[in-house]
């Protein structure tokens, strides 16, 4: 019996998620959560609900994965069941035997060409495979089936081959042979041993070291009629007597690290759940009620206790820059997150040789380019003004354009426009960014 057993999270269509289910029961590290959907539509809509209760999700194949992947929702990790090898085998075997249909009178969709043409040369069959429709990511039932319908209609297919349910259901209203293809129980095993060994590695990435750097300004509540240098040690008395409890609830230990600055030694998973997976900060009531003194945090990891102090101390400078109150947190991979609790929080990188070399070429610093990746990705398009971009950095309206003007001077943004959102108010320009 497992001390910890995986929550699992396992999605798919009607006809292939108790194959996955069954396959994945026989482990004792799986608590198996269950959810069929009928429509692509309504994928992220069943998987919120459930976010926070599945340590991980696996699909049933790569549509669903897809949708819910490009989302950015899902911060568990994701797995799909691959329909290749014995679930494409035994496809290709039903379809001959049944209905004596050679390759090249079927439709195939999700696979590379060259992927089913190595799978027949490994069996021998070198036939050519003219119709595949190979696609990236999520894609509508309604466009596979018009696919395989259109080739079927012209004579030059027998029957079409799909891995998606619902482009099944949609081919069989129309009246096409069409072979669905299912998971293999081997795909689904492989899948499962990959599943596990992700939560050996998340059990042991949860015991890292992490450390938590705040700082508080016992002065910001005194009194003025009663302030006295014995009131202010008074109040940093209280400060650490409130920490200190804090610190037994992330099972930490407190240490001074200078005038108004404390740090508390913990491990990754306590915190990971005191900011529910480092997106909100923690209720008052678990912080003992520190906020109106706390002016920053930064949370760092670290393989040792002095390489989490490192990134402590990168995430509490990046907080300072925020405003008061924010928390950041900076992993061991060189990535940023923050500020936690707000609605602009994003996740960047502040390392790496592509943004070293964009640094020496603009001027500006690696953080700050970083910075900027990730609230374009977040965003969805390379077109903003100053304002916007100082909304979602934090940082006045002067210091954004500075970042835009250096990055035009290097080329790495042009001026596409300008917008004027109050009548009497000043133009800005839009830019258009290459990052």
């Amino acid at each position: 019996m497992c001390a910890i057993r995986i929550r699992l999270g396992i999605f798919g269509a009607d006809d292939s998620l108790p194959v996955i289910q069954a396959v994945a029961e026989e482990y004792k590290e799986f608590v198996c959560l269950p959810v069929v959907y009928w429509d692509e539509s309504e994928i992220l809509d069943l998987i919120r609900p459930l976010a926070s209760e599945a340590d991980m999700w696996l699909f049933s194949g790569q549509v669903p994965y897809s949708i819910a992947k490009q989302s950015g929702e899902i911060e568990a990790p994701l797995f799909y069941v691959p329909h290749t090898g014995a679930s494409l085998y035994r496809t290709l075997l039903q379809a001959y035997y049944t209905e004596q249909i050679p390759v090249c009178q079927l439709s195939f969709d999700t696979y590379e060409r060259g992927e089913v043409e190595r799978l027949l040369e490994e069996v021998g069959i070198k036939e050519p495979v003219p119709y595949i429709k190979h696609y990236e990511g999520g894609i509508s039932a309604q466009e596979l089936a018009s696919y395989h319908y259109d080739l079927w209609r012209q004579g030059k297919t027998k029957a079409a081959v799909t891995c998606l349910r619902t482009a099944h259901l949609e081919l069989e209203k129309l009246g096409v042979p069409v072979y669905r293809v299912l998971p293999a129980r081997s795909a689904v095993e492989a899948v499962v041993q990959t599943v596990i060994r992700t939560g050996e590695m998340l059990r042991v990435q949860d015991a890292q070291i992490a450390v938590q750097l705040i700082e508080v300004d016992s002065m910001m509540i005194t009194s003025p009629e009663t302030f006295s240098t014995d009131e202010i040690y008074k109040m940093e008395l209280k400060t650490t007597e409130k920490l200190l409890r804090y610190a037994k609830k992330v099972q930490g230990s407190l240490k001074g690290a200078g005038p108004g600055r404390y740090a508390i030694f913990t491990t990754r998973g306590a915190l990971k759940e005191m900011t529910a997976g480092y997106k909100t900060i923690p209720p008052a009531e678990e912080m003992a009620r520190l906020y109106e003194k706390m002016t920053a945090c930064g949370i760092g990891i670290g393989r040792t206790a002095y390489e989490a102090e490192i990134q402590a101390g990168k995430a509490f400078l990046h907080a300072k820059q925020y405003g008061r109150g924010a928390w950041m947190v900076a992993f061991d991979d060189g990535t940023m997150v923050g500020p936690l609790g707000k609605g602009e929080r994003i996740r960047y990188s502040f390392g790496g040789e592509e943004l070293r070399e964009l640094a020496g070429r603009t001027g500006l610093s690696a953080a700050t380019l970083g910075k900027l990746k990730a609230v374009l990705r977040q965003r969805g398009n390379n077109e903003m003004e100053a304002h916007e971009l100082a909304a979602y950095m934090q940082i006045v309206p002067r210091s954004a354009r500075r970042i835009l003007k250096e990055l035009e001077a290097a080329g790495l943004a042009e001026a596409i426009g300008e917008t004027n959102p109050y009548p009497r108010g000043r133009p800005r320009k839009v830019y258009r960014i290459f990052l």
